[in-house]
């Protein structure tokens, strides 16, 4: 089944120095904490989160909003909690193959990997073509055209930056409702 959907692929950039630097466990107690800030934020944003991918993770997203919120949120709460490592993210919309009932495979999919790929420091990227509607508080900066592996041509890039306004998605009342209404 294809199915439209947002796809945020998210890496704890220096993770293999810093555990070269500092430890296997030093370099777990930093990825705990990354991965505990993920679940938060994913949800409070109402995003799933795929699969995890060592030290970073996939995130699917329904709305495209969503996937930018959750992601400038994240890199928001991990910054002074995961440094001296930063988080790095590629976004992508677009149909993708739900395949076996819990991954996607397609071109969105591929898309958001690549760009996380050639994202440095805290640089979040989507294309250009693709941006949506921006959430109140993020702006897309212009960062120029990129050549990724397995797409022909260059891919007019974007850069969002900002912090959403929005407060997430209210899911309180889900825990107290009858599943009969």
């Amino acid at each position: 089944m294809r199915v439209p959907r947002t796809f945020v692929f998210v890496d704890l950039s220096g993770f293999t120095n810093y555990t070269a630097a500092f430890g296997d466990d030093a370099a777990g107690r930093i990825l705990g904490t990354f991965r505990g800030i993920v679940r938060t934020v994913a949800s409070e944003r109402g995003v799933r989160i795929a699969k995890w991918l060592g030290d970073g993770c996939m995130i699917v997203a329904v709305e495209q909003r969503d996937a930018i919120e959750f992601v400038l949120d994240l890199e928001q709460r991990a910054t002074d909690v995961c440094a001296p490592l930063t988080i790095r993210a590629g976004l992508a919309t677009g149909h993708a193959l739900l395949f076996e009932g819990d991954d996607y495979i397609g071109s969105a999919v591929n898309m958001a990997a690549r760009l996380c790929d050639r994202a440095k420091g805290v640089e979040v990227l989507i294309p250009t073509m693709q941006l949506e509607r921006l959430p109140e508080g993020v702006h897309a900066e212009p960062f120029g055209e990129v050549e990724l592996r397995g797409f022909p041509g260059p891919i007019d890039v974007v850069e969002l930056v900002g912090t959403p306004t929005s407060a997430g998605v209210d899911t309180s009342e889900l825990w107290t409702r009858s599943p009969f209404i």
